[in-house]
């Protein structure tokens, strides 16, 4: 079909730019405070492993233990998404996640913490899927590329502001505090409620009943299974390189919390740039040859990340490395957004992503393991320059709908 159809106009004319506008703002900043709530513990990981007394790869194993419960909250909320909705799902889990992330900083011992952070993982794997299907549903075809650069890049910025947090409140407070600030999110759930308008698409797709929605799941079972592994390499590229870099930064490299904070600042504004940038070059020129243009520099830059001789060359590298990762990253939203049938968008797109993180999510604590024999730059490096190539071979193997306008398909239960 092409864009003149009926269901094409009608969904067209059902979303307003304010209300496009609003989807945006209500994703990007559910994802970025998710982001920030997550990298809070990636600036702390040395303080928290010294408050509980045991070791960095103890508290490591809480980054992976939160990456391994996401699939269960794209499980959980994806399911929730395409049977009643995206805007209803996303308000239940922003205000979840806010409540866990403030009862993890006045966790009392690491057995706590462990399980915090576990349910932390359900709550973080059950905003993006959700998320994501509500704002690419809402934007123009044309744009969605580069809007999808905009949101990933959400991530980004929760980086940053946990790079900014950590410079200004973890010299003088420590790092209980910072996640006490990570409850914000609860109050964007307000924003959702009264300015954004659920899904034309989902209204007009939208199974009937659970059996259905259960049927349709299960007929794309080959789509998940190539969704799952690309987005388990593609978390193999994002935190095998940002995850254990903070530690590298002061463990290995010996820099102080504020300098770790600015140069922190200063790659995810690289990150930040690159997935905007990558995200406009793949509506030109296709979503699948942005992905991997993206990862084959990103080998290049390698060396000034985890070799460079000194501090500024050091802050290129790292800067280059994350506008080439999330480069490739901001294409995303859209690339798996497309392949998804529109019935199912809610659910399948997230939790492939999230089953992907389970995947890969042992990447930090394979990270900080090895830096025991060798050292984290060592370590690093090899893990970069391998789920690089693997990375791009798997973008290579699978296809693309770039463009495709959502609610063209006919809705569950007719042909």
């Amino acid at each position: 079909m092409n864009a003149t159809t009926p269901i094409s106009r009608a969904v067209s004319a059902d979303v307003s730019s304010k209300d496009c506008i609003n989807a945006l703002i209500a994703s990007f900043l559910g994802w970025t405070l998710d982001a920030f709530d997550f990298f809070v513990l990636v600036f702390v990981v040395p303080s928290v492993a010294k408050d509980f007394n045991t070791d960095i790869p103890s508290i490591a194993l809480a980054i992976t233990v939160t990456l391994a419960f996401r699939p269960v909250g794209a499980l959980i909320f994806g399911l929730l998404a395409d049977r009643y909705g995206r805007r209803i799902p996303l308000m239940i889990d922003l205000v979840f996640y806010s409540v866990v992330e403030v009862l993890s900083g006045l966790a009392p011992n690491y057995t706590t913490f462990l399980i915090l952070r576990a349910l932390f993982g359900i709550g973080m794997g059950g905003e993006w899927g959700v998320g994501a299907s509500l704002a690419m549903e809402k934007v123009p075809p044309k744009w969605r590329g580069v809007l999808s650069g905009l949101l990933q890049e959400g991530y980004a910025v929760g980086y940053l502001l946990a790079a900014c947090c950590y410079f200004l409140v973890f010299p003088t407070w420590g790092w209980r505090p910072m996640f006490f600030i990570g409850g914000l999110p609860a109050l964007l759930a307000l924003f959702v409620r009264f300015k954004v308008k659920e899904s034309a698409v989902w209204e007009r797709t939208r199974h009937p009943n659970w059996s259905s929605l259960g049927r349709g799941i299960v007929s794309h079972w080959k789509l998940f299974l190539y969704l799952t592994a690309l987005m388990m390499m593609m978390n193999f590229v994002s935190h095998g390189t940002q995850d254990m870099y903070p530690t590298f930064l002061k463990e290995q490299r010996g820099f102080s919390p504020k300098e770790v904070a600015v140069i922190a600042v200063i790659y995810n504004i690289g990150a930040l740039t690159g997935g905007i940038c990558f995200g406009l070059f793949s509506d030109r020129m296709g979503r699948r040859r942005a992905m991997i243009l993206a990862l084959l520099l990103a080998i290049l830059m390698i060396p000034l990340w985890a070799y460079a001789p000194n501090m500024p060359l050091l802050i290129v590298g790292s800067f280059l490395m994350q506008f080439m990762v999330q480069g490739a990253w901001g294409v995303i939203p859209a690339h798996i957004t497309e392949l998804s049938p529109d019935s199912v968008r809610g659910f399948l797109p997230g939790f492939a992503y999230q089953c992907g993180v389970l995947l890969a999510g042992s990447v930090a604590y394979i990270e900080a393991v090895f830096a025991k024999t060798m050292n984290y730059a060592h370590a690093m490096a090899v893990t970069a320059l391998t789920v690089f190539i693997l990375g791009a071979i798997v973008i290579a193997l699978g296809k693309e709908r770039r463009g495709f306008v959502f609610g063209e398909e006919a809705p569950a239960g007719k042909n």
